[in-house]
């Protein structure tokens, strides 16, 4: 038993070993890993900020359009207005700036359909430009600092005159390589959740504009009967 003790002492003391030197190798790579480590921390805040958005934005397309269309349908123009409210996502917002000017003529609440729509479509895709610029900021500064890193280490071979031992140049080279590696995981992390994310925004922007297409032509088709309802409505209240 006190083998085994031994054994598993000797085990975590030398994880402890190996995760401090990691800790030295990114610390010795100079001070190129300050900004790519504040930009890591950003990649992870735009990503989860940006979950949490579409999270809230997602919804049921195909229930929300069919729910708004017996609102129509029965002429219970605030029912549908209530129930986009409710809802408070972005595909009922734009049919809410519809549903306001129904009884306008239809290029004036096409007009405002597809004004709503840009707007959720800019909501949505806010803040991924940033984004991509971690994607080509973070390489391009892990290799600044492998560029800087090599410089110096020339410098010292320079200023040693040439008598300098192969170990010494090695280690200054691994050293100015480690901030190479960081921008690299960095910026490959931010293109791969910016692709991620950005095929997401494009699903939902799409269906955005299917419902839109859809809610014009459900008030186009039965122009006559749409219009009769809106009246009827109207003059009931």
């Amino acid at each position: 038993m006190q083998e085994v003790g031994i054994s598993l002492d000797s085990l975590q003391a030398a994880n402890d070993a190996a995760s401090a030197s990691q800790l030295d190798i990114i610390f010795q790579a100079g001070w190129i890993m300050i900004p790519i480590f504040l930009l890591s921390i950003l990649t992870v805040y735009l990503l989860v900020e940006r979950l949490i958005t579409l999270r809230k934005a997602d919804s049921d397309r195909s229930e929300i359009m069919g729910r708004v269309r017996d609102y129509v349908r029965q002429g219970n123009t605030n029912g549908a207005q209530a129930f986009c409210a409710a809802q408070n996502k972005p595909l009922t917002r734009i049919l809410n700036h519809g549903l306001d000017r129904l009884g306008r003529p239809i290029s004036e609440i096409q007009d405002a359909v597809n004004a709503a729509g840009k707007w959720e479509a800019f909501q949505l895709e806010r803040r991924m430009d940033l984004l991509a610029s971690v994607a080509g900021i973070a390489p391009m500064l892990g290799f600044l600092g492998t560029v800087t890193g090599m410089i110096e280490a020339f410098q010292e071979i320079q200023n040693l005159q040439g008598n300098v031992d192969p170990s010494v140049l090695a280690g200054g080279i691994w050293e100015a390589l480690v901030s190479t590696a960081g921008g690299l995981i960095v910026g490959i992390l931010a293109l791969f959740f910016y692709n991620y994310l950005l095929s997401k925004i494009n699903a939902l922007v799409n269906d955005m504009e299917q419902s839109a297409t859809e809610f014009i032509d459900m008030l186009q088709s039965p122009a006559s009967d749409a219009g009769s309802q809106k009246s009827s409505y109207s003059n009931s209240f």
